[in-house]
């Protein structure tokens, strides 16, 4: 919840381009003229996964991240602890190529299975514990148990899963002109990741039921535009003074600037079962990123989106994930889901072009539209009848992501 980045490395070479498929090369009746990218240089992701701790039998949350943690670290801080102790997350090292943040990511979801496993519980990738948490238990740090003095019943219902998906920026000049310019483009990260529908034994009606326990933070959603940093930091320092945040770590806005680190961070996204599917909003977030520093370099207005638009847009992506209808980014009504990807698509293909990936989001978008996260839990609820096959469902898929690769 307030991770901090892995050392950076040597970036590689980004992948070679290929074809887009045809479902979605076609512009629909909204087709954009898309921007041109600055030539610079592919930008770095960073990826932040959140895991659950559940017991395989029964699909209850283990409170056994003390031992998972000190079993599967390797003299780094790519696993650590989180809030709640049935609770573990885990880093990438910055790339550019989304091959090796892919092989980072099953290289870490390796190490936390088998150090789950070995505590006889399963590292569970989802955004929501499908029975609840139970009695929580805080994790041994005195910062964790002064966010529950604090927030109370808030950080109590707080352990739930999301992915945070870092981009390099140049400057925080730049930084800020991207957090402003990518705002109504985030609420289809959500309805992509949507991987949360059942809490306390129940389906909740959401895609993305975390995304609701997340906003009760108060700082989080989204937010107005910011202009300069100067702006950005009398916000962040306006919030600690009044006691809606014990420090920079604890501004969980939509998208703001790292504390530590020369990235934008996007909060917005449910941790995804699938690596596929993780690697499909990686890439999305980097190309809108990439075009909104574009926007913000030719000096292109960001747009007069007000904040409460912006949050009804991110709860009907909560809501419905990709099996609605979506507020479109650009026309703002309300718009079929296949229209915004086709639009989305089509804004940002000279990014996704430039980075390699406009291949591996296409494809994944028509995977996604099958079938998101949320739409596979229900699935196996449907085939097995209750939730413990959810649960179970859910431990299988996340272990098959790191045991058959």
């Amino acid at each position: 919840m307030e991770g901090r980045r892995g050392r950076r490395r040597r970036q590689p070479g980004h992948q070679p381009q290929a074809r887009r498929p045809a479902r979605l090369q076609r512009g629909g009746p909204d087709r954009l003229r898309p921007l041109t990218v600055s030539s610079r240089e592919v930008r770095t992701v960073g990826v932040e996964e959140e895991f659950l701790l559940l017991d395989p039998s029964s699909g209850r949350v283990v409170n056994r991240a003390d031992a998972v943690v000190s079993e599967s670290t390797d003299g780094d801080d790519t696993v650590d602890r989180e809030l709640l102790r049935h609770q573990v997350e885990t880093r990438t090292e910055p790339a550019t190529d989304l091959g090796d943040v892919r092989a980072q990511l099953v290289a870490a979801r390796r190490r936390v299975g088998e150090a789950a496993r070995d505590a006889g519980t399963a590292a569970v990738a989802t955004g929501t514990a499908p029975f609840g948490a139970g009695e929580v238990q805080v994790s041994p740090k005195d910062r964790y148990r002064a966010m529950v003095d604090e927030f109370g019943e808030i950080s109590r219902e707080a352990g739930t899963c999301g992915m945070h998906v870092h981009v390099g920026i140049g400057s925080r000049e730049e930084g800020v002109g991207i957090v402003d310019r990518l705002r109504p483009w985030l609420p289809l990260v959500l309805a992509l990741s949507a991987n949360s529908p059942y809490a306390e034994g129940r389906d909740t009606g959401y895609a993305s039921w975390r995304s609701q326990i997340w906003s009760r933070w108060p700082t989080a959603g989204a937010t107005e535009l910011f202009g300069d940093p100067a702006t950005y930091d009398a916000l962040v320092d306006g919030l600690i003074a009044a006691g809606a945040a014990s420090g920079p770590g604890m501004i969980y806005f939509e998208a703001r600037l790292a504390a530590d680190h020369p990235t934008v961070e996007i909060q917005v996204a449910d941790v995804c079962t699938d690596v596929d599917d993780a690697l499909v909003v990686a890439a999305a977030v980097r190309a809108i990123a990439t075009t909104a520093a574009a926007e913000w370099e030719a000096g292109t207005d960001p747009g007069a989106w007000r904040s409460e638009l912006l949050r009804a847009a991110a709860w009907r992506a909560g809501r419905y994930g990709l099996a609605g209808t979506l507020v479109h980014p650009v026309e703002r009504g309300l718009a079929p889901v296949r229209d915004v990807l086709t639009s989305f698509v089509e804004r940002m293909r000279p990014a996704f072009e430039a980075a390699g990936d406009l291949d591996l989001v296409t494809r994944g978008f028509d995977r996604l539209l099958g079938a998101t996260g949320a739409a596979r839990q229900r699935a196996a609820f449907e085939r097995g009848g209750s939730i413990e096959d959810v649960a179970a469902d859910l431990v299988a898929r996340t272990e098959a992501t790191w045991e058959d690769a």
